[in-house]
């Protein structure tokens, strides 16, 4: 395995895949399977030549919870960070961040921006949002013009001067306000820094705060695309390839009034025209759910999305919208088998043990088999298949017998994994 799969880092996957069954940020790919060729194709057709060219696309995962939504986004996120995309990985739920109200996604996108990250800060913990971005572009255009030669008053004049030069984006005061925040660093005035931050980052709006910068609105549901696509604009002008922007719906959504139900498939409609009319340029929204329940409904807008959501994403069709996680693999046992034996190797690594000799091979085999046969219940069958692997795993250790009772697995009777 990479020498980055420290002892450190196989235990803390192996901690949170056999306890809440997620896939972690950094960690995930050493025990990925299956997922090549559509990420492959996202990779090519999107990310390293659309999207980056200038285009913009929206695309819809569908997965049950545990079917594997979180990890095909982590997948995603990586990919977007290879090709220099400023990612920004959004969990909505109806309380917190409803999408039925656009204010609060700006807020929770700004709020989740991460430039590309290695390994070690991904390990380490890194700042994330809008003030960690502003900040991360000020260093680089203080080292790119160190790199020039320039030092002393010659540095801070062309840092002073360099706001000017950058164009005017959607919104006026989202342009006054990524200007004046890099001024204020120049300058370190922090107090301005953090006032310029608070609006930007969907805080409020303070007239006799934000108005001597040249901020004049409320970011609210009628300015929030244009707050988006200014976002979007700035980000590629400061030198990144663009913004990807994951939602992923935590909660379902059946406590919203009809009314928000109404507002929420508006709004995603309007995401989508957006994206296929070019007015996010150089952007990709992945909107990923756990089943299209949201569509079911007679009303006209029902039916505008669902004629939107129509085309399915495969191989030979990548324009397609739609992506079914449970029909990427086409022999899923086999594929579940691969991720049970990179998990050994990971639990070996973490534990100093050797699974092998102790049998591994077969207790994945079987456990494989019995995971999907629970794949028509209410828990995903791959989120089902990792935190008994590890349960399993965690037996042989310690040198237990690996028997279905052990495993919680009793509905499947003693042939599924004795």
């Amino acid at each position: 395995m990479s020498e980055q799969l420290t002892k450190e880092v196989a235990r803390r996957i192996i901690e949170i895949v056999g306890g809440p069954g997620e896939p972690p940020p950094y960690g995930f790919q050493f025990f990925s399977a299956g997922l090549e060729p559509y990420l492959r194709t996202v990779d090519e057709e999107y990310l390293e030549s659309y999207v980056r060219d200038g285009g913009s696309a929206f695309k819809m995962i569908v997965g049950e919870y545990g079917g594997g939504k979180t990890h095909f986004l982590y997948s995603v996120q990586e990919l977007a960070w290879k090709s220099n995309f400023v990612v920004s990985y959004v969990t909505l739920s109806p309380q917190h961040t409803p999408f039925h109200k656009l204010e609060m996604v700006y807020q929770a996108i700004v709020g989740s921006l991460a430039y590309p990250q290695s390994p070690e800060e991904l390990l380490s913990g890194y700042e994330r949002g809008i003030s960690a971005l502003l900040q991360a572009w000020f260093a680089d255009k203080c080292a790119e013009l160190e790199r020039d030669g320039l030092s002393g008053d010659e540095l801070r004049q062309e840092l002073a001067t360099y706001p000017s030069s950058l164009p005017t984006f959607d919104s006026i005061s989202f342009s006054r306000a990524v200007k004046n925040a890099f001024s204020a660093l120049v300058k370190n005035e922090d107090r301005d820094f953090e006032n310029i931050v608070q609006w930007l980052s969907g805080e409020g709006y303070i007239r006799p705060v934000h108005s001597p910068f040249g901020i004049l609105q409320r970011i609210d549901k009628a300015t929030a695309f244009s707050m988006i696509r200014s976002l979007v604009q700035w980000i590629r002008s400061i030198g990144y390839s663009g913004l990807v922007v994951l939602m992923d719906e935590g909660e379902r959504s059946s406590s919203l009034s009809s009314k928000q139900r109404d507002l929420l498939l508006n709004n995603l409609r309007e995401l989508i025209d957006e994206c296929g009319h070019a007015h996010f340029q150089n952007s990709f929204f992945v909107y990923a759910v756990p089943d299209e329940n949201f569509l079911e409904g007679r009303a006209q807008i029902y039916e505008a999305l669902k004629q939107r959501l129509a085309t399915i994403f495969e191989i030979p069709n990548p324009a397609g919208v739609k992506i079914y996680l449970d029909r990427i693999w086409n022999d899923p046992v086999q594929h579940l088998r691969e991720i049970g034996r990179n998990l050994a190797g990971i639990y070996d690594r973490a534990y100093d043990v050797d699974l092998q000799d102790l049998g591994a091979e077969r207790i994945v085999d079987q456990v494989a088999a019995a995971a999907y046969e629970q794949r028509f219940g209410a828990e995903g069958y791959k989120r089902f298949f990792v935190q008994h692997m590890v349960r399993a795993f965690g037996l042989l250790r310690h040198g237990q017998p690996v028997t279905a009772e052990a495993l919680g697995l009793e509905e499947f009777g003693e042939a599924a994994v004795d």
